[in-house]
């Protein structure tokens, strides 16, 4: 222990010049840290803006592979890609097709960018089904519906293979299904894609802050929730160290927590239990909407509030940060 006290310790000697500051810094951002969501849909020419999300898009796919281009020249860390197929079903059909949008997409992507750029995939069903839900729905004694998990076990992996067939980086299972990364992990080996990583959605929380992104991706439930699935905000944390510990031993190579700055204990947990494995977080939709409509009002500064949060994400634990300020971070760094 350090026995030195005022006057002979001075802590402010560390922060008095700005380029001492920088030297001793031990958190520091970088733009190839950063994956930036996108949405996608089919049509020419197509950037509609979304309302509750400033900046960002729905983009046809000429318009994706334009952004594509930029995440490239700003040195990003990749992009993650959510469909909005043309038409919607109850099993999520278009996801599951070689000419889905998803599909579709990634092939582009990399026939512009080739490996300049890693291109992630989501693997859920919620933006692809007429009724919202993450997987196929079966009715319970009571008349209700919820999601019949290993049947969609199955339709996740035939995903999950499209988007490796078309050319995907790294895949990231969302849906919170029990036995998803075996599944895909088995699948994938057992059809040459040994090599392809997966990111899983470990803990992921029924959260408020997905609000937003329901608008971006039009996948709103049409009925219920997804509390059945996804992990209750008030739940224990040692729920999250098993999520963790089973996605794991199934063959995850990544855990994703989300949302982030609401559940910076939880990555910080992670991030402890789980010494070397990556650790990413998803800085999610309300979150971001939050503080652009406050900057907008002009009651914070953006810039200052977003790398701090991003500071803070790191700090936390976070190898990787999911954001939709990812274009802007790499710009401001």
């Amino acid at each position: 222990m350090f026995s030195s006290s005022f006057p002979t310790l001075r802590l402010r000697r560390l922060r008095f010049e700005p380029a001492i500051r920088r030297l001793v810094r031990e958190t520091i951002l970088s733009p190839d840290r950063f994956i930036l969501p996108l949405f996608v849909r089919s049509g020419e020419g197509i950037r509609q803006a979304i309302p509750s999300m400033p900046d960002h898009f729905q983009l046809s796919i000429d318009q994706l592979v334009a952004e594509a281009e930029q995440a490239v020249s700003l040195g990003l860390g990749g992009i993650i890609l959510f469909g909005i197929p043309e038409t919607k079903d109850s099993i999520g059909s278009d996801a599951m097709s070689e000419t889905g949008i998803i599909a579709r997409a990634v092939r582009a992507v990399k026939e512009s960018v080739g490996n300049k750029l890693l291109v992630m995939t989501d693997l859920c069903f919620c933006e692809y089904t007429d009724h919202g839900h993450c997987g196929v729905l079966h009715e319970k004694p009571d008349g209700s519906y919820d999601v019949d998990n290993d049947a969609t076990l199955e339709n996740l992996l035939r995903q999950g293979l499209i988007h490796a067939r078309a050319g995907a980086d790294i895949l990231a299972p969302s849906g919170m299904m029990d036995g998803m990364v075996r599944v895909l992990r088995s699948g994938l080996d057992r059809e040459g894609f040994s090599s392809l990583p997966i990111m899983s959605y470990a803990a992921k929380y029924a959260s408020a802050f997905y609000g937003p992104f329901r608008e971006a991706a039009e996948s709103s439930p049409k009925f219920g929730d997804r509390r059945s699935y996804q992990m209750d905000p008030a739940s224990a944390t040692g729920q999250a160290v098993r999520e963790v510990q089973l996605d794991l031993a199934e063959g995850a190579d990544m855990i994703m927590v989300k949302p982030a700055l609401a559940y910076l204990d939880i990555v910080r947990l992670v991030r402890d239990r789980f010494e070397g494995v990556p650790i990413a977080a998803y800085n999610v939709s309300g979150e971001y909407s939050m503080v652009k409509a406050a900057a907008e009002k002009g009651w914070i500064d953006e810039k200052a509030i977003v790398l701090e949060s991003m500071t803070a994400i790191t700090r936390a634990g976070a190898n990787i940060i999911l954001t939709y300020w990812a274009k802007k971070l790499a710009q401001w760094l």
